[in-house]
């Protein structure tokens, strides 16, 4: 007995029992000279992130301590501030004093200056959307909806540079949507399996949203407690700090490379789809016009557009920017990028539970693309008969699945390859797009 309660005070003292990670950690937005760290603890905490160069066994750098509480339900953020460009970096969660375990190698690399200097650097980045977790509790009657959590660690196997969610990041429940605790609630059971945790801990992470993580389903700018969702998702998300001025969504941009990223909210703004009058919009006027004008102002040489629901599908079906009477905004979107010649723009959609690749051709104009990637872990809906005149041929899959995007090429000459794989790993298909 007495050698026992020796053990259990040692334990106590080397923070076992008192360091309870949650949730994650995740890493969140990276750039040249900083990076956002996110954790979630089950109880208050004293918590600091310590850091250091990848490898070179100095001393830890500490981020300053701070108290994780329930009103923000347990949540830390901390952005380590003045880091080196191009730099790898491995990072520690440290509880009540005491450094935590790794998942993994646990690293970041911070953004490497190449402008006028080298030329762009490759990278890849894994894209999905739809994750619906089994919870016995709140789940519809029948077959479980969810399943196939594995796919989360065959992302993590490709090891993507970053992780871009396309919305359904979680599903909303009848009894989430009510209030913030029930949302928080989701967000929390969403992100505690074990699958997703070495992907969290190892890849920067950036997501848009769409219904299930706005609201109910389908559901629009009036929904009333869109202010409690929009101030869950900054929290259990850490992309950039920064948005665009006078906007309330989740709207936001970032660069990664050569490339710019373009996170679109399709909700906050967005006209009921029953209305017969008054403005038939998704993004709403402010978000069009600071959309056009960032994708007219990028230098990039490709334009990633994420947004949650399906951009060039013809088919007038579902949440589709051609149902609804939304082709207008549609068509008032490509009527700008055909004007000014806006080159390499692709759209990434998802919501559809199925996915596919839609290209828009016309002569003397720029080509645009649709890649839309669904599910991850949600249902699965065969759209296959559906009439899009612009999905490319055999790029249709109701299947889970994620997609993995490289970037590659010297010069002026990159490229786009796109990958899509199932849940174990196994490619649907592949597809290479040139610039312009």
């Amino acid at each position: 007995m007495f050698r026992i309660n020796i053990l259990l005070f040692a334990l106590f003292f080397t923070g076992i029992f008192n360091a309870q990670i949650l949730n994650g950690p995740m890493i969140g937005h990276v750039t040249h000279h900083e990076a956002t760290l996110w954790v979630q603890t089950s109880k208050k905490e004293h918590v600091e992130f310590a850091y250091r160069v990848l490898g070179s066994n100095q001393k830890w750098n500490y981020t300053p301590m701070q108290v994780t509480h329930q009103n923000e339900a347990y949540v830390c953020k901390s952005i380590l501030g003045n880091l080196m460009a191009g730099i790898q970096y491995e990072y520690r969660v440290v509880l009540n004093g005491k450094i935590q375990a790794p998942i993994g190698v646990q690293s970041f690399e911070t953004s490497a200056q190449w402008a006028y200097r080298t030329e762009p650097k490759d990278f890849t980045f894994a894209l999905g959307s739809c994750t619906y977790i089994n919870e016995e509790a709140t789940d519809r009657n029948g077959k479980p909806y969810g399943g196939a959590y594995n796919i989360f660690e065959q992302i993590a196997n490709q090891s993507p540079n970053l992780m871009l969610w396309l919305g359904d990041n979680v599903y909303l429940r009848e009894s989430d949507w009510t209030s913030k605790s029930g949302i928080e609630h989701r967000y929390t059971h969403t992100r505690n399996i074990k699958e997703m945790q070495r992907l969290l801990a190892n890849c920067p992470q950036y997501a848009i949203w769409d219904d299930h993580d706005f609201g109910p389903n389908n559901s629009d700018g009036s929904f009333i407690n869109k202010a409690l969702t929009k101030q869950a998702f900054d929290l259990f998300w850490a992309n950039p700090s920064f948005q665009p001025e006078g906007l309330a969504g989740i709207t936001n941009q970032f660069d990664w490379s050569d490339c710019h990223f373009f996170l679109l909210d399709n909700r906050y703004y967005r006209a009921p789809n029953d209305r017969k009058d008054g403005e038939r919009t998704i993004l709403g006027k402010e978000q069009l016009e600071w959309f056009k004008n960032a994708l007219l102002n990028s230098p990039a040489t490709f334009k990633f557009v994420a947004i949650g629901g399906q951009f060039l599908n013809t088919a007038p079906v579902f949440e589709n920017y051609s149902a609804n009477g939304y082709a207008k905004e549609r068509q008032e979107i490509i009527d700008f990028i055909y004007l000014h010649q806006i080159k390499n723009v692709i759209f990434l959609t998802g919501d559809r539970h199925h996915s596919e690749l839609s290209v828009l051709r016309s002569e003397n104009n720029p080509t645009i693309y649709d890649l839309t990637i669904s599910p991850l872990t949600s249902g699965v809906h065969d759209a296959s008969k559906e009439e899009n005149t612009l999905r490319v041929e055999n790029s249709h899959v109701a299947s889970r699945n994620f997609g993995i995007v490289r970037v590659f090429g010297e010069g002026k000459n990159r490229s786009v390859e796109i990958k899509v794989l199932d849940a174990d790993g196994k490619q649907f298909w592949v597809e290479e797009i040139t610039s312009e």
